[in-house]
């Protein structure tokens, strides 16, 4: 008998079907593993692990584990607003149950405006920083929440719409920052599948750390036990949440990943850094930049002089010397390379042109050149003068 004919997915190990000498497919038998496998297929996106980048996997483990401890704390949280509404208290209404009710979301939503006003340019470039910070004003909400029940009325006002704040900002920002965290993941154009999955995972989580909570928040009343539990959900929600944002590989250069890569390419080893090991040395919270900045207002009339220097003459950007720092004007119609070589420049103090070996070797090390990841504020462009004319 002539060996069966096996047909192969074009770069993949997985055989898809097998036949035997009469051209009759041979279906295979259902094993744990494949039935494992076709569990999984239902929660990860299509073509996994190859259709995502490598740090997917680490990142949406300790994800699923912050999740869980994050909905098991938020029964808690829940049961005490419950308790701050007046659930309970025979002296209380409904209306002013209601009525706290509005006072709270509205504080919350004003807030998200204002926070997605100020800060919602910087999300994307550091997203990692503000995916963090989401569940520390998260968490912060949940301790407001289980202190309202013991405050009197006003404080507890106070409390309860302080804790609509916050939680409105993890909203926003944890939002947005997961966008940006999906479009990375995502390399094969599957980015909206990849964030249904994604949904489906948050729900299967959501469901059993509910489960379980359920159970928890029967056994958990006194205070202490309230506060030390929460304590110790907060602890593990911030661990593996912290786990998660380190575990992410970012390829483009913000501020932070290019000076780590500049350090690094100025010491004695000279080596230029991959994303992965830049991600390694990255700082989520405590990182300190240099004193340079972007502009994010139309040049003041003491900074107009400078823009007349001659070696900015045509270069895409220009640098002015100032007592607190350097501040980086970029000129209208530049490309995002002149974001990054006006970095180079005013932490290194000289220009390294754009078509020279070091950028020529980012790219090599995986680095995304083509993306403007380095301003955090409003854009602001200047044209100059000179150059229009002899143009």
């Amino acid at each position: 008998m002539a060996p069966p004919k096996i047909i192969k997915a074009l770069n993949e190990s997985e055989v898809i079907c097998t036949y035997d000498e009469a051209s009759n497919p041979i279906i295979p038998k259902k094993t744990l593993r494949s039935i494992g496998k076709d569990v999984l297929d239902v929660f990860l996106p299509a073509g996994y692990p190859h259709t995502v980048t490598p740090d997917y996997t680490p990142y949406q483990i300790y994800d699923s584990l912050q999740a869980f401890s994050s909905t098991i704390a938020s029964l808690l949280s829940s049961r005490a607003v419950l308790q701050g509404f007046g659930v309970g208290d025979s002296t209380s209404s409904a209306t002013a149950a209601v009525l706290l009710t509005v006072v709270q979301e509205s504080t919350g939503r004003l807030a998200t405006i204002f926070f997605a006003h100020r800060h919602g340019q910087a999300i994307e470039p550091e997203c990692k920083y503000y995916r963090f910070l989401a569940d520390i004003v998260n968490d912060s909400a949940f301790f407001l929440d289980i202190l309202s029940p013991a405050l009197p009325t006003y404080p507890k006002i106070l409390a309860l719409c302080g804790a609509g704040v916050l939680r409105a900002l993890c909203g926003i920002s944890g939002g947005a920052a997961k966008a940006s965290l999906s479009a990375h993941f995502a390399k094969n154009g599957n980015l909206a599948e990849l964030n249904a999955k994604d949904g489906s995972q948050e729900t299967v989580i959501s469901l059993l750390g509910m489960l379980v909570g359920s159970l928890f928040v029967h056994f958990v009343h006194g205070k202490m036990a309230v506060v030390v539990s929460m304590i110790v959900l907060v602890g593990v929600h911030l661990w593996t949440n912290y786990q998660a944002v380190c575990s992410v590989q970012m390829r483009t250069l913000n501020r932070q990943r290019l000076t780590i890569i500049l350090e690094e390419a100025s010491s004695p080893r000279g080596a230029i850094l991959r994303p992965d090991q830049v991600a390694e040395k990255e700082r989520i919270l405590t990182w300190v930049g240099p004193r340079i900045t972007f502009a994010t207002t139309f040049p003041r009339l003491r900074e107009i002089s400078h823009f007349k220097n001659q070696k900015y003459r045509n270069r895409g950007y220009v640098i002015v010397q100032q007592p607190t720092g350097q501040k980086i004007f970029l000129k209208q119609g530049t490309p995002t390379m002149a974001a990054l070589e006006a970095w180079v420049e005013a932490h290194t103090g000289s220009h390294w042109p754009a078509d020279s070996t070091f950028w020529k070797s980012l790219k090599a090390a995986g680095w995304d050149l083509q993306t403007n990841a380095m301003e955090t504020g409003p854009s602001v462009r200047i044209v100059m003068g000179d150059e229009n004319k002899s143009a």
